[in-house]
């Protein structure tokens, strides 16, 4: 069983470092056009919340055997608050404020259950209060994706929720949902069921419409999933589909 829990814990970290490096291709998009365009910062803010949150209770003192928990969900925490700084040098002034109030907001909340769970609680106390912190925004991340899957609903087409996104949101959601369940750790297991069903989701709606051309119209979707519509420009390129469906909770 030690040996199984340690085996899907590194398969998890695989597939999560996946899904926080697959943004990669909207930022570099957007330092080459100096601009956030259409693009949301809203989910990276929201995913460093989540990563720092995981990451914190995955440490020895607060929750047992859940050291990869932390090593990913640290690592995830560093990839967003990069992604942070970019957007925000390079968002509009109205943009650029509201998401520096939205990233302070994070570090204020992250530092409160902190501080509260280092000097206040201790032992299952502190463990079922970091848990379900990290519980809750875990599953408000795992929940993103839905816009997108009802836009696949509505348009017939899966031309914005690439096939490989949706494949390693399913294997990490599966991944650390099993790691859960052998740690015997809900706090672990309950929101990666909820990413594993998602995911497994969003493959089944990729299989029934990935021959279908959609309706044709133009839609430009932004980095949160959501989607612009609106005729599109011949010249113009469509922002890639860059979300993280992330938000996982690892």
């Amino acid at each position: 069983m030690e040996v199984l829990h340690f085996i899907f814990g590194v398969f998890g970290n695989a597939t999560a470092l996946f899904l926080f490096l697959a943004p990669t291709i909207t930022f570099t998009r957007i330092i080459r056009s100096k601009s956030t365009e259409q693009f949301s910062g809203i989910p990276y803010v929201m995913t460093l919340l989540n990563c720092l949150l995981s990451a914190w209770y995955g440490l020895p003192f607060v929750s047992k055997n859940n050291l990869l928990v932390s090593t990913i969900n640290g690592t995830g925490a560093g990839i967003e608050t990069i992604y942070v700084l970019i957007f925000i040098f390079y968002a509009p002034k109205t943009e650029k404020a509201r998401i520096l109030g939205l990233f302070a907001c994070v570090l204020t909340v992250f530092s409160a259950v902190a501080l509260i769970s280092l000097f206040a609680l201790h032992g299952n106390g502190r463990k079922l209060f970091c848990g379900l912190a990290a519980t809750i925004f875990s599953i408000i991340m795992y929940a993103s994706p839905l816009s997108i899957m009802r836009l696949v609903i509505k348009t017939k087409s899966v031309e914005f929720m690439p096939f490989f996104l949706s494949l390693f949101v399913f294997l990490c959601g599966t991944s650390w949902f099993v790691y859960g369940l052998l740690g015997r750790d809900a706090f672990v297991a309950i929101p990666n069921g909820f990413g594993c069903g998602l995911g497994f989701m969003q493959l089944i709606l990729y299989s029934i419409y990935r021959n279908n051309k959609g309706s044709g119209e133009a839609k430009k979707p932004t980095s949160n999933g959501t989607v612009e519509m609106g005729a599109e420009k011949p010249h113009q390129e469509k922002p890639t589909n860059a979300k993280l469906p992330h938000l996982e909770h690892v």
